[in-house]
């Protein structure tokens, strides 16, 4: 009966995490390219009281074995990288990609960073950065003259001057894609970071090989389906209110136990 009580434990604690990982997910349902996440669980380890294929008395193989559980684990939490929707800004300088790909960033300290957010702004210094500060790679710089920014879906930036004015190429948008993008680190504020279960980073050119292509004024908004998030909340709640019966059912087991000695 104890360990009826630790295995259901192990049960709610595993269903906390879940709760907690689904509550994130519904917590960004507004951040632009947020991807949502899932736990995943395994089965711990088992105390085998009889191995099947065991002989029996009458010279027979038993056909199945005797052995007990103890719970259940999370392992890992799978981030699922499926397209969001596009929504219109009408801002130029707001790009989302349609595909494949991540956009990098350099931080302040010098790393490396991706993400899927293009909601980019124009510094004081026409460099293009994020809402933090962080910087496009390859850098792209505005002219302070130019009075429109066009980003055609290869990635390839154009200005013009004045009304009517020649558009000029000042610069190449890449992005970014990994063997393994389930493996990034989720760092916050929209990026990642690769670990050494993404693989290499490989460049491409938007629209080219598999990378997907760029669309100016739009942004990609989360893919959290609400309402499969709240099905999957109401799922983990049943099963974290099973366990916490499982654990009230083997302390009344055990108090029976007791009130026979008495």
């Amino acid at each position: 009966m104890l360990r009826a009580m630790r295995t259901a434990a192990t049960g709610m604690m595993a269903q906390q995490m879940n709760v907690d990982n689904i509550a994130n997910n519904l917590a960004n349902v507004n951040t632009t390219g947020f991807k949502k996440a899932r736990v995943e669980f395994q089965d711990l380890f088992y105390q085998r009281q009889k191995s099947a294929g065991s002989p029996t008395a009458s010279g027979d193989r038993t056909p199945l074995p005797l052995e007990i559980g103890y719970g259940s684990t999370p392992v890992s939490t799978q981030r699922l990288f499926s397209q969001g929707e596009l929504v219109a800004t009408g801002n130029s300088a707001d790009v989302a990609i349609k595909g494949d790909g991540f956009l990098r960033v350099i931080l302040a300290d010098g790393r490396e960073a991706y993400t899927r957010d293009g909601s980019f702004k124009i510094s004081a210094e026409g460099a293009v950065i994020t809402s933090d500060g962080n910087r496009l790679d390859p850098e792209l710089t505005v002219p302070a003259d130019a009075s429109q920014i066009t980003i055609d879906g290869s990635g390839t930036v154009s200005v013009s001057f004045g009304a009517g004015g020649e558009a000029q190429v000042i610069g190449q948008i890449e992005l970014v894609r990994f063997i393994n993008p389930a493996g990034l680190h989720a760092l916050g504020q929209n990026l990642f970071l690769p670990t050494d279960a993404t693989g290499d980073p490989i460049p491409g050119t938007p629209g080219q090989d598999g990378y997907g292509s760029l669309a100016q004024g739009y942004l990609e908004v989360s893919n959290v389906d609400i309402v499969s998030e709240m099905v999957e909340l109401i799922t983990a709640q049943r099963a974290y209110e099973i366990s916490s019966k499982t654990i009230k059912a083997a302390e009344d087991m055990m108090s029976m136990a007791n009130d026979i000695v008495r």
